[in-house]
């Protein structure tokens, strides 16, 4: 769509101060209550099975807000300090069992380049119209199943708790190879520079492995000690499903806030970033409760703009331009399985396409 409006249009300046008592605020009324219900999933089991499946519901949305909250982190808008945004983002992650740092890290290379298809196709990979078609019969049939939407189940755990642990396998394994060949080709060089010429697709920096080896060590030690606390078959059965609803819920909504009809999805050359972040981005409007738990992260556009924004500035931003947001994408909860169909990027109309309708094109 075309549009007058520019970034510097836009209120967001006074929004952009982190209040470290809102903060601190947040995390208590989430931690505290992510902590209780678990021990109270112990408690009601002795009483009754059927007293479970809702605190496994509640014990899902808080694990969704622990991840919004780390998020913020991530962009350090939660507190002031970017200290405390880097150790209390590292505790929410360990919670969500995903390494904070190097998520927050990948997660900024979205926020640069949103829109221009060229450089991020999405946590799902997508692929162009010309690439799809290359692809054989069972290779078109596998893409759109890993991409259908029931996949996000399988997908989530997955991307929690086996993607940070098998990172850091194949990563040290690299390592271990790299040493050896290293010590065999030039045995004079010095563990500094055998350490400093590593170069791992599962980490780009010291401070990502550092980040990626603490997670797994509190990781991998909260489930062996709450397993032996609460019984390994109870704790890991419903650890498994919070887990995955959980990381289904925020994929999901990721998901749909960059993929939808008409999502500014560009070529790096003429790419625009305030495009990016207006046409790119969607305003999904949830009901009040998902807004809480999701930590107003529906206001996606509005971040996009500036990230620096703490969530619970998000929606007074909103409403303040409103005004300049009135072409805006608006998506609501009925909306959502009609994003799941836009898998291919079209790079000749810059704009994402479905599978159905890229066959009927050709």
């Amino acid at each position: 769509m075309e549009t007058k409006v520019k970034k510097l249009d836009f209120v967001l300046s006074p929004y952009m101060k982190s209040n470290d008592l809102r903060g601190t605020y947040q995390v208590l009324n989430t931690v505290i209550p992510y902590v209780l219900l678990w021990f109270l999933a112990v408690k009601v089991t002795s009483i009754s099975f059927w007293l479970l499946p809702p605190i496994i519901v509640l014990i899902s949305l808080f694990s969704v807000r622990c991840f919004s909250l780390m998020h913020d982190c991530g962009h350090y808008s939660l507190f002031s300090s970017k200290k405390v945004n880097r150790v209390i983002g590292f505790i929410l992650g360990v919670i969500n069992a995903i390494p904070q740092y190097p998520w927050s890290r990948g997660h900024a290379y979205h926020h640069k380049t949103n829109g221009d298809w060229e450089k991020y196709r999405g946590p799902s990979a997508l692929i162009s119209t010309e690439e799809f078609a290359k692809l054989s019969p069972s290779g078109q049939w596998w893409y759109e199943f890993l991409r259908h939407p029931l996949m996000i189940f399988p997908g989530g755990f997955f991307y929690l708790a086996i993607k940070p642990r098998l990172a850091l396998i194949k990563g040290t394994y690299g390592f271990i190879v790299h040493l050896l060949t290293c010590l065999k080709e030039e045995p004079s060089m010095g563990l500094t520079a055998i350490i400093s010429s590593y170069k791992s697709k599962n980490w780009y920096t010291a401070g990502e492995f550092w980040d990626l080896l603490f997670n797994n060590i509190c990781v991998i030690g909260s489930w062996i000690f709450l397993g032996y606390l609460m019984g390994f078959g109870f704790f890991f059965s419903v650890y498994s499903i919070t887990l995955t609803c959980s990381a289904a819920l925020f994929i999901c909504v990721f998901f749909v806030q960059h993929n939808f009809e008409g999502s500014y999805a560009h070529k790096t050359e003429g790419w625009d970033y305030f495009l990016g972040a207006i046409e790119g981005s969607s305003y999904l409007e949830l009901p009040t409760v998902i807004k809480w738990f999701s930590a107003d992260i529906g206001y996606h556009n509005i971040h996009h703009l500036s990230e620096r924004i703490p969530n619970y500035y998000l929606e007074a931003c909103h409403n303040e331009n409103s005004h300049l947001l009135a072409q805006v994408k608006t998506l609501r909860l009925r909306d959502i399985p009609n994003c799941f169909k836009f898998i291919l990027w079209d790079s000749n109309s810059n704009c994402l396409v479905s599978i159905a309708s890229f066959r009927q094109s050709v």
